[in-house]
């Protein structure tokens, strides 16, 4: 029996390569350009040098209370300062929309300390909680890596305070003090 012939190409082999290769070689660039210019950028948050004195972008969080007459007297008896493991960080502007209940405190070289007031009860809150008392005000805390949100669970409103794993006690005290001297003390709410 006779072979039958490959089927002809209808391009010379040479050009069949270059249309093949073209879309991957292409993608490739595409990749390597991105990977270049979107690594290292003012804003980004990896890098030591990126410029971090704009305004402070927080994502909005369920925070039903936010508006409360307690949010409100907490919010506006904060200090425009805190002391970050030696670092003064003042009060940082926040990207609008900001929500309501939010402050923040930060510098271009640190990653900032925000505050939310209002918010919904911690589901890690449980009878079985290790919480901390700090001024006479009882916190739970949730770590998450780089930071570390403490939650205020003994007050008429919850507030969260997330700290950057390099600040330091100072806020979380400082904060404290305010919280004990501005919001009535009430039982932890365990149950949910």
């Amino acid at each position: 029996m006779a072979q039958e012939p490959e089927p002809a190409s209808l391009l010379p082999r040479p050009l069949l390569a270059v249309a093949l290769g073209l879309p991957a070689l292409l993608a490739a660039g595409v990749a390597a350009v991105g990977l270049f210019l979107g690594a290292g950028g003012k804003d980004d948050p990896a890098d030591p040098t990126a410029d971090r004195s704009g305004p402070v972008a927080l994502v909005p969080v369920p925070a039903p209370k936010a508006e409360s007459d307690e949010c409100k007297a907490l919010l506006s008896a904060l200090p425009m300062q805190l002391v970050s493991n030696g670092a003064t960080l003042s009060r940082r502007e926040l990207a609008s929309p900001a929500p309501a209940g939010a402050l923040a405190w930060g510098d271009a070289q640190h990653d900032p300390v925000v505050l939310r007031c209002g918010l919904d009860r911690p589901g890690e809150l449980n009878p079985t909680s290790n919480l901390r008392l700090i001024s006479d005000v009882q916190w739970l805390e949730v770590s998450d890596g780089g930071s570390a949100t403490w939650y205020v669970v003994d007050r008429p409103v919850y507030v969260a305070l997330t700290v950057p794993a390099d600040a330091g006690t100072g806020p979380l005290q400082d904060i404290s003090t305010t919280i004990r001297d501005t919001l009535a003390k009430g039982p932890v709410n365990t149950r949910g």
